[in-house]
């Protein structure tokens, strides 16, 4: 291997340690599951990595995040398996326990929701991407990521509602 290639390399490795823990917490938001997030991870890094000469280092989170969210998509194509609406194993630990709870909670909100919804919330509330941003990295126009987003906090509202409900009884 080259000069050139080494260098790539190690471009490569750069990014990839500077944005797993990103790239790992946004495909555990989406499946809720710690092993499938990290298997997704990898599959999104190992595509980046085959496409890294052709990608923009400015553009190269994007990039991989899109490949994140379509392989993720594709899993539920190839398995015609859908979430179970359960509270996802956590992430990470938290110390505060009332941070802790209504993280699970949230969690268990989110895995209520189909794909699409779930995906957009995601997107948009822990990536902080802009709707056009969304819509880009789900190949859908901008007004269903708006509408989908609108049905997916509807959702969670009322869900939230009825949980809330069912404590205080």
């Amino acid at each position: 291997m080259g000069v050139s290639g080494r260098t790539s390399d190690d471009a490569f490795a750069a990014f990839a340690r500077s944005a797993g823990t990103s790239l790992y917490r946004t495909a555990w938001l989406l499946c809720g599951d710690t092993d499938i997030a990290k298997e997704l991870t990898q599959a999104a890094l190992v595509k980046a990595y085959v496409a890294w000469g052709r990608i923009d280092p400015t553009t190269a989170l994007p990039y991989t995040r899109r490949i994140l969210v379509r392989e993720n998509v594709d899993r539920f194509r190839r398995r015609r398996e859908y979430p179970v609406a359960e509270t996802p194993e956590r992430a990470d630990p938290i110390s505060a326990e009332d941070a802790f709870a209504e993280r699970e909670r949230v969690a268990g909100m989110l895995a209520t929701l189909p794909i699409r919804q779930r995906q957009v919330l995601v997107l948009r509330f822990y990536d902080d991407l802009s709707e056009a941003q969304i819509a880009d990295a789900l190949g859908i126009p901008v007004g269903t990521v708006k509408s989908t987003a609108h049905r997916a906090l509807e959702s969670l509202r009322t869900h939230y509602a009825h949980a809330l409900e069912g404590e205080l009884a």
